[in-house]
């Protein structure tokens, strides 16, 4: 008897530890972030109600095409905590996506968000890869008004598949999701991982991998 009601206890603080393990519930109206404070939390600290202001919760210029003129051929406009303020602790956030034609946001992935993306214009070819030891590639070509998520902390990518520019807007279960891009992580990292573990890690010799770095 003393085993099973250890084990359902363990069980239901199992349950417990994974229903908190993600953004916790307000306990508060709102907790406007208050850029200019010092205080060390895990978060950002609470602006005081009572200087809150509308323009603590709208954010403009979604609307505007975002500058694709770089070596990838796209760009990420988010809308995170950083630029909304009235998002802290709510668990959400959103950016806008644009490609050039062939654009790519390279495999990343974000340690504290899942990510719902929905395709505006043109058509996207997304994709993410599981876990060890299956790596499997899940992948598919999405058109006008499709919708596709990529679970949290899973490498994911987007590339423009069209023939003109692709739009699309993404929905993010963190306010503060994070980005981890692969490659800058591997090959750009402060300071550099050694290219003896790298090259060993890759099964390539040396000096691609010094090549590789010296690009990021």
């Amino acid at each position: 008897m003393a085993k099973r009601d250890l084990l359902l206890i363990t069980m239901v603080l199992s349950f417990c530890c994974i229903s908190f393990a993600f953004e916790p519930s307000p306990l508060q109206d709102f907790c406007v972030a208050d850029a200019t404070s010092s205080a060390k939390v895990n978060g950002l600290a609470c602006k005081n109600p009572a200087s809150v202001q509308a323009n603590d919760f709208s954010f403009s210029g979604l609307h505007l095409p975002g500058n694709t003129k770089n070596p990838l051929g796209s760009t990420v406009t988010p809308v995170s905590v950083a630029q909304l303020p009235g998002l802290n602790t709510l668990g959400i956030s959103m950016a806008r996506l644009d490609f050039a034609p062939m654009g790519l946001i390279p495999p990343h992935f974000h340690p504290r968000a899942s990510e719902v993306l929905t395709v505006i214009q043109g058509s996207l070819e997304v994709g993410f890869v599981t876990s060890n030891p299956d790596n499997r590639l899940i992948t598919k070509t999405l058109q006008k008004g499709d919708v596709f998520v990529f679970p949290v902390g899973l490498v994911h990518f987007q590339r423009n598949v069209g023939n003109g520019y692709a739009v699309a807007i993404s929905g993010l279960s963190s306010q503060n999701p994070g980005v981890v891009t692969v490659t800058n992580a591997v090959f750009g990292s402060k300071p550099d991982i050694s290219a003896d573990i790298l090259a060993k890690a890759f099964q390539v010799d040396k000096s691609i991998v010094d090549q590789l770095q010296a690009k990021f």
